[in-house]
Parts: C-alpha cells; sequence; structure tokens
C-alpha cells in the first residue's frame, strides 16, 4: 500500500461511497480500486459545491469530499471552501501537495496556510503513518461542535511511500453529544414564559441535529411562532399554523411584523450573525441563544440567557423543563398567536395572487414558482436558489413542510453555488426530485457543470430565469449601464443545454410552462437532467 491506498481505505471505512474530483490526483484511482465511484466536475469550485450539497442534506451524518491536484486546482477551489466555511458546512477537502522541500519556495502553492482562514482545521501530512490518525482528527473537527469544512493536504513525496499493509488500522469516528446545564435551561425557559410576544428563530443547527420533531413540540408546548434563518430554512414546516416563514434578505410580511412586536427572542441553531443576508433582531429585545459553538454566544448580539449543546437534546431538555412549569397541555393561545399568524398569510396571499397568477410576458418569476410547487409539489422535493434575485423571491413564497426540503444558503453569496449543491443533494437523495433555480448570470458562472449532471447521470431540474439583465445592477452602474449596456447579458441556455446533453426547453409563455415542467420530470425518471429557460421580466418587488 501507499499513501493514497490507505487514505482510500480510511474513506471506505467511514463510508464515502463518492468522490467529487478533477484530476491529476492518484487519490481518485485508489479510491476507484476499492469501489468509491469518482464524480469528475468540470472545474473545482463545481465539485466542493457538489461535495456541500451532499453533506447538508445529509445532515453530516454522511459527508461530502472534495479531491483535486495540487496547485492550480487547489487555487481552483478556494471560492467553493469559502462558501461551505461561511454556511458551516462539514466536508472534508483532499489537495495535493508539492513535495516537502518545496514548501516555502516561491510559487509554490501553500494550501494549508491559504486555506487555515476558511476552515475549521487545515494540516498536512508529514509521515505516512500519520494519516489515520490524522483524517480522525480531521473528520473529529468537521463534525464537533458547530461544523465546517477541513482541509488534508497530500504531499506527493509522501503518499507515494510505502505502507505496511498488516500496519493498517482505522475505527470511524463517534459523533459526540450533550446536553445543556440544567441552570441555563431554567433560565432560557423561564424567560420564554414570561414574555410576552416571544419568537423562537431557528437555524440550521435543527437541521443538523434532526430537531425538527423536537421544535415542533416545544413551540406547540409554548405556543411560541417560529421563523427560520436562511440557512434553517424547512427546519419547521411552513404550513405549521405556527410558522412565520423564513426570514434572510427578504421575509414574509409574517416575520416583519412579529419581529416588530417580539419583546423575548430564543434562537435555537443560530449563530445570531449579523450579515446583508440574514434579517437583523430588533434594537433592545432580550435574547436567549441555544447552539453547540461557545464562541457565537454574544458575538453580534447581546445574549441574556443561553444553553450550550446539540439542539435535539436541548430541545428535549426544554420541553421537560416546560411540563414541569404548566403541565403536558403546554400554554393556551391566549395572545390569539394562531389567528393573528392566519390573517396575516391570507393577506400576503391575497396581495400576491396578481403575481402568482400573472399571466404577463415576459413571465413573471413567481408564476414560475407557482407551476414548478403546482408540477413537481413539495413534500418529495428538494429545491435550491442561486445568489441574487432568485433567492430573495424564492425563499419567502416557497413553502416546504419537509426538512431539507429547502437548501437556502447565502452568508458568502457565490453566483452559480447552486448547480454543484443540487447535483450533490440528489446524490444524498436520489428519490427526491431536485430542483436548482438560477438566473441567466448564475448560469454563466455554473451552468457547465450540467455536463457533468449528464454524464454521471444525475437527473436534477436546472431552471434559468432569463431576462437579459443583471437585475438592479443598473442602480450600482448607472453611468456603465446608459453609455456601455454593461449590465445587460444574452444567450440561449436552452441551446447551450442541449449541446451539454440535456433535456432542454426555453419558454416564453406562462401557459406553456406547466408541459415544461412535466416533460422535465419526464426526462428525470429517465435518468436524464433537465434545463427550463424562462424568458421573464425584471422584478425588482420582493416580499418583507
Amino acid at each position: 500500500m501507499n499513501g493514497y491506498d490507505v487514505m482510500a481505505r480510511v474513506l471506505q471505512a467511514e463510508g464515502v461511497e463518492f468522490l467529487a474530483a478533477f484530476p491529476h490526483q492518484t487519490l481518485i484511482d485508489a479510491a476507484a480500486k476499492i469501489g468509491i465511484r469518482p464524480i469528475i466536475c468540470r472545474q473545482e469550485r463545481a465539485g466542493v459545491n457538489i461535495a456541500d450539497g451532499f453533506s447538508r442534506v445529509s445532515n453530516g451524518r454522511n459527508f461530502g469530499v472534495f479531491t483535486m491536484q495540487q496547485g492550480p486546482g487547489s487555487e481552483n477551489a478556494f471560492a467553493g471552501v469559502a462558501q461551505a466555511y461561511a454556511d458551516s458546512v462539514p466536508m472534508l477537502h483532499l489537495p495535493g501537495g508539492e513535495r516537502l522541500p518545496r514548501l516555502g519556495i516561491n510559487p509554490t502553492f501553500d494550501a494549508v496556510t491559504t486555506y487555515t482562514p476558511i476552515t475549521k482545521w487545515a494540516a498536512r501530512i508529514h509521515r505516512i503513518q500519520d494519516i489515520p490518525t490524522l483524517m480522525r482528527t480531521a473528520i473529529t473537527r468537521m463534525r464537533s461542535g458547530n461544523p465546517g469544512p477541513v482541509l488534508l493536504e497530500m504531499p506527493v513525496d509522501v503518499m507515494t511511500q510505502d505502507f505496511p499493509e498488516e500496519d493498517f488500522s482505522y475505527y470511524p469516528v463517534q459523533h459526540h453529544l450533550s446536553m445543556a446545564s440544567p441552570k441555563d435551561i431554567e433560565g432560557v425557559v423561564g424567560a420564554l414564559l414570561d414574555a410576552k410576544e416571544p419568537v423562537i428563530v431557528a437555524g440550521q443547527g435543527i437541521l443538523y441535529a434532526q430537531a425538527t420533531p423536537e421544535l415542533i413540540e416545544f413551540a406547540e408546548l409554548t405556543n411560541t411562532p417560529v421563523m427560520t434563518t436562511l440557512a434553517g430554512k424547512s427546519a419547521f414546516p411552513e404550513d405549521h399554523a405556527l410558522s412565520l416563514g423564513t426570514g434572510g434578505h427578504s421575509c414574509t410580511p409574517a416575520v416583519s411584523h412579529f419581529l416588530g412586536q417580539m419583546d423575548f427572542g430564543l434562537g435555537v441553531g443560530t449563530s445570531f450573525t449579523r450579515n446583508t443576508f440574514t434579517t437583523p433582531m430588533p434594537d433592545g429585545v432580550v435574547l436567549a441563544q441555544v447552539t453547540n459553538c461557545p464562541e457565537d454566544i454574544g458575538k453580534d448580539y447581546e445574549v441574556a440567557y443561553a444553553a450550550v449543546g446539540d439542539a435535539k437534546l436541548v430541545l428535549r431538555q426544554m420541553i421537560e423543563e416546560v411540563k414541569n412549569h404548566l403541565g403536558d397541555e403546554g400554554a393556551p393561545d391566549n395572545r390569539d398567536v394562531v389567528g393573528r399568524l392566519a390573517t396575516l398569510q391570507q393577506k400576503f396571499q391575497e396581495d400576491w395572487n396578481s403575481r402568482f397568477n400573472s399571466e404577463e410576458v415576459p413571465i413573471s418569476p413567481y408564476r414560475v414558482f407557482q407551476e414548478i410547487k403546482a408540477a413537481c409539489g413539495t413534500s418529495n422535493t428538494i429545491i435550491t436558489h442561486d445568489s441574487g434575485y432568485p433567492r430573495d423571491q424564492l425563499v419567502p413564497t416557497w413553502n416546504t413542510n419537509t426538512p431539507r426540503g429547502y437548501l437556502g444558503w447565502g452568508k458568502s453569496t457565490q453566483l452559480g453555488y447552486g448547480m454543484g449543491l443540487a447535483i450533490g443533494a440528489k446524490l444524498a437523495a436520489p428519490q427526491k426530485t431536485v430542483v436548482n433555480v438560477m438566473g441567466d448570470a448564475a448560469f454563466g458562472m455554473g451552468g457547465m457543470d450540467l455536463e457533468t449532471a449528464v454524464r454521471e447521470e444525475i437527473p436534477i431540474i436546472t431552471v434559468v430565469l432569463n431576462n437579459g439583465v443583471m437585475t438592479k445592477y443598473d442602480s450600482h452602474m448607472p453611468t456603465a449601464t446608459t453609455r456601455y449596456a454593461s449590465n445587460a447579458l444574452g444567450g440561449n441556455y436552452a441551446q447551450v443545454a442541449e449541446g451539454l446533453g440535456a433535456h432542454a426547453e426555453r419558454v416564453e409563455t406562462p401557459n406553456d410552462l406547466s408541459s415544461a415542467f412535466q416533460r422535465s420530470l419526464d426526462a428525470n425518471r429517465e435518468g436524464k437532467p433537465a434545463l427550463v429557460e424562462v424568458v421573464t421580466k425584471v422584478e425588482e418587488v420582493v416580499p418583507g
């Protein structure tokens, strides 16, 4: 055995079934020899995105891996890892490395130094016998506490050394969880029960902890409305009577209203980060935070109460504490939360119905979303947005009722990210319909990896909203737009997709949307990816 064989055996022991990859990287063939399937992407960032999507939909129980060559391959992958780090996604990054004597000699690329700011942990293999130990460390760091990407660089001179097969020993890493201090639980629950207008803010920690049932029980027991963060969207069913929907860069009217009335906010599985793409907490409101990452407590907002532990375990503790105070029946709806919320939701539907059912040409993107929902449903669908207006339009108007039925992302907002994310999601949940909604600018960034989905027979649906411009960028560069049309884009993306081997259609009138999506689903059933390009209007109005 050599180092690549050892690494492949470790990955196999951890249950890894595929590698997202771009050659030249010897690990690809070493893994293939023992049955680990390589998914060769068209560009390294997309390969990272594939691993990212797989980890998200698997909630980190199974994790995505990306590997590539040293130097340019590692350089090209940087943006994808930066996005995964911003969104706290557990994934393993295995770049090749130059020979150890070359370290520090310009222009040798040092992945460990370069990636340290955007990974939870980054290290280099110096001795072949250290591979099992370093991999256990990497996977432990990746999964423990607040999850995130980790990196282990594989220098070629180390990896080509001999490793006695009889010396190989590896056991999979166990995931260890903890409860919170009972005193902290008393403080958090007591403050919530004393509040007049509490709101639960549920983040993606609920999803990674698989704590949706506990969150539902706690919300019902305390009669507290729930908003989800952008990354946490789908952690709480949005057809539930206590659901406010999602707050991100855009948000539902219910989120806006209830945050305006809120006197106590309980964040569960959220970092409470101030960011352009997160709905801010109101000034002066008392906050409590349940997190598995102590470093997040009070980092951006003053937090009066906190409990550190796994979201599922801590919610179970809080449920028992509420029952100690109120009994098994919990709190009555004395504040008419359900009634007020139902009124807001009904008004939202009435106010936006003309957009949802618009007959406009070019087509309203909101009509596109309604037709996707009618064709695909929501219970067996995973949908994700891309950066920009597709995100801001889709997040508040797509109601999902299944954990991971929506992949929300965006503390970093890289165009084209959704394509690889959708491919990874389909690998994690092949029984699901997976839909990626992106704009024409995003397709220009990541569209070529549609060919990866075709070649690997990963049947996803990509919907390109083609309005021919970078929406609202005329306000960022008014002179360049007026004088040089710098915000204008062009192309027939259905023709591109057809050339890449996908089922492809271009839709220009709203009445053709339904049949186009049905044919795309038919193509998916035959193992073929589909792309529907929709010629849409420039739509700058978003909810919230």
